[in-house]
């Protein structure tokens, strides 16, 4: 779409994935393409918003966060292109399928509503050519460490993310937006171990609201 602005400085322009190795790609581009075209709100988040930001994600999904108002006509525009649509019982997202292949329409993300401020909090990045909103990297974050869980806490699908991302991740609103979670703050507490980020530097735990200062990477 012309006159969308340029990424920040240090951000990738663009993400290139062969699409004969990684048909994902192409059914992310249409589902995308599709939505601009119809006018809906939206933007990609997952795995694939990581990989969007020059990161590094296990996860290989195509999610897309759109407004829960916004979900009905979203699965008729992409009906309307072929996709087969689908309304799960689960009460935060809708789904479209092309043939096997999964787009999850997200609009209540780790129990946040998808809000105009949500999807505003994006940069537009050219993915396989295609230009589209990507969710910002602290987004990302703070959605990945929401999901853990006494029934599901697996850190070793954040490190990647936090390590690959850390530049681009504001960890000081991280922290004020996950600081309800036990799991989250484990999780801060060993990226810090780790090197990845100080907290002891920003006294964000004392209740500091600095910014929380990357670690020197030493060679």
């Amino acid at each position: 779409m012309l006159g969308w602005p340029r990424p920040p400085a240090g951000m990738p322009r663009s993400m290139a994935i062969p699409e004969e190795s990684q048909p994902l790609i192409a059914t992310l581009k249409r589902a995308a393409f599709q939505l601009k075209e119809t006018g809906i709100p939206f933007c990609l988040a997952g795995g694939f918003a990581v990989y969007a930001r020059g990161g590094e994600s296990v996860d290989h999904d195509i999610d897309f966060l759109i407004k829960e108002e916004d979900a009905g006509r979203t699965l008729t525009a992409l009906a309307e292109v072929g996709f087969r649509c689908e309304v799960p019982p689960e009460g935060w997202l809708v789904k479209a399928f092309e043939d096997e292949r999964l787009i999850d329409l997200i609009y209540a993300p780790v129990q946040r509503p998808v809000t105009d401020a949500t999807l505003a909090d994006t940069d537009v990045i050219a993915v396989n050519a295609c230009h589209m909103p990507v969710l910002s990297a602290t987004e990302l974050m703070v959605h990945k460490m929401l999901t853990w869980s006494a029934h599901y806490c697996d850190f070793a699908r954040g490190l990647p993310v936090a390590r690959s991302l850390r530049e681009q991740i504001d960890w000081g609103r991280v922290y004020r937006e996950t600081a309800h979670s036990p799991y989250a703050h484990a999780f801060l507490v060993l990226i810090d171990r780790l090197g990845v980020i100080s907290l002891a530097e920003t006294k964000l735990l004392n209740g500091g609201e600095r910014r929380v200062t990357l670690k020197e990477v030493t060679a």
